[in-house]
């Protein structure tokens, strides 16, 4: 099992995530972010996958976007959300730096 599988767990978790925010707060940005970065992680995790270029260089992206967006929030709020969103992309940011890192 290689870097595609955390790339779709992250891939589901951001974007059902998102949908859940959405429906208790019928929050729009929630539903547009948790899919846009969905679909980087699994767009990113199917190109691992298949061996194709770009594929660790999105899941990168989806965690450097997420983090951006969450951990500013997680440290002024302290709410569940966005600690939980925050420890998701420091995670795909660990792994997917770490492995980019080695290829360079």
């Amino acid at each position: 099992m290689g870097l595609e599988f955390p790339a779709y767990v992250l891939s589901a978790l951001t974007a059902v995530g998102g949908t859940i925010g959405y429906v208790k707060t019928k929050s729009v940005p929630s539903v547009a972010a948790g899919t846009a970065v969905g679909l980087l992680y699994g767009l990113g995790g199917y190109r691992l996958q298949n061996g194709q270029p770009l594929g660790l260089e999105l899941a990168l992206l989806a965690s450097v976007v997420l983090g951006g967006a969450s951990i500013p929030r997680a440290i002024r709020l302290r709410k569940p959300v966005p600690v939980m969103l925050s420890l998701f992309a420091t995670y795909g940011l660990i792994t997917f730096g770490d492995a980019f890192r080695r290829t360079l």
